[in-house]
C-alpha cells in the first residue's frame, strides 16, 4: 500500500515539474508561486514535523531550530563559496549565477522527498488512519516538490536537460523511499534534525533568491497574490492532513 501510494506522489511531482516548465512566459508568477509554496512548506510542514520529531534541546534551544538557523547559513555560504568561483572562473563577467547551487538545492529537494517516501511507509506500519493522512499531505505537497525542483535548477542557468534529470530524481525519491521502509528503520530525533536542516536551506533559497527574482522585473500586484496563494495552498494540505 505505502508503494502504491508513493506512485500517487511520483506522478504529481512530474505534474508540478510539467506545470513550471509549461509556463516560462510568466516566469515572474511561477516564480512567485514557487516562493510562496517553498515557504508554506518549510513553515507549516517541516518546521513543525522537525520540532515534534527532534524534540531535545541544546542549551535552551530546540535542536531542529538550531539545525533549522545552522542550514540557511549553510545556504548561504555554499552560494556565495560557489558563486565566487564561478565569478573567479569569468562566468560572473555575464550575469550567470553558479549553476551548481541549483543542482545543490534540487538534490536537497530530492534527498527530501525520500523521506517523504520514508514518511508515507512508517505511517503505514502504525496503522491505516495514519497512513492515509500522511499519504494525502504528500501526495499533495510532491505537486509543489515538483514544480520547485525544475524551477530551482532552472533558475541557476542549469540546462533543461538536467532540470529535467533532478525532476524525474524527485520524482522517484518517495517511492524509493517508501519501498527502504521494509528494510530500515529511521530514528526519529534523526529525521526531525534533517527536516530541520533542510527547511532552513529551503528558506534561504525562497527569501533570498526566488522571490526577489520573480519581484525584481516584474514587481506586479499579480505576483504577489501568487506568492499568497502558493502560501496558502500548503496551509489547505496541512489542514486537510491533520
Amino acid at each position: 500500500m505505502a508503494v502504491l501510494v508513493a506512485l500517487g506522489a511520483f506522478l504529481m511531482t512530474l505534474a508540478g515539474g510539467w506545470t513550471a516548465q509549461r509556463v516560462t512566459d510568466r516566469r515572474h508568477l511561477v516564480l512567485g508561486l514557487a516562493g510562496g509554496l517553498m515557504l508554506g512548506v518549510v513553515g507549516l510542514d517541516l518546521l513543525p514535523e522537525a520540532l515534534e520529531a527532534a524534540g531535545a534541546e541544546v542549551f535552551g534551544v530546540p535542536a531542529a531550530l538550531l539545525l533549522f538557523v545552522a542550514g540557511f547559513l549553510l545556504a548561504h555560504l555554499m552560494e556565495h563559496l560557489l558563486a565566487g568561483r564561478t565569478a573567479a572562473h569569468g562566468a560572473g563577467e555575464h550575469g550567470h549565477r553558479a549553476p551548481e547551487v541549483g543542482l545543490t538545492a534540487a538534490a536537497a529537494m530530492v534527498g527530501h522527498s525520500a523521506m517523504d517516501g520514508v514518511a508515507i511507509g512508517a505511517a503505514f506500519q502504525v496503522g491505516g488512519g495514519m497512513g492515509t493522512a500522511v499519504a494525502l499531505a504528500v501526495v499533495a505537497h510532491d505537486f509543489a516538490d515538483g514544480f520547485n525542483t525544475y524551477t530551482i535548477t532552472s533558475l541557476y542557468g542549469n540546462a533543461r536537460r538536467k532540470a529535467l534529470t533532478m525532476l524525474f530524481a524527485d520524482a522517484v525519491a518517495p517511492v524509493v523511499g517508501a519501498a527502504s521502509t521494509a528494510f530500515v528503520t529511521i530514528p526519529e530525533q534523526l529525521l526531525g534534525g534533517y527536516l530541520g536542516l533542510f527547511g532552513g536551506a529551503l528558506l534561504y533559497l525562497a527569501a533570498a533568491e526566488i522571490l526577489p527574482e520573480a519581484h525584481h522585473a516584474h514587481p506586479a500586484r499579480s505576483t504577489l497574490l501568487c506568492t499568497v496563494a502558493g502560501t496558502a495552498f500548503i496551509w489547505l494540505v496541512v489542514g486537510l492532513a491533520s
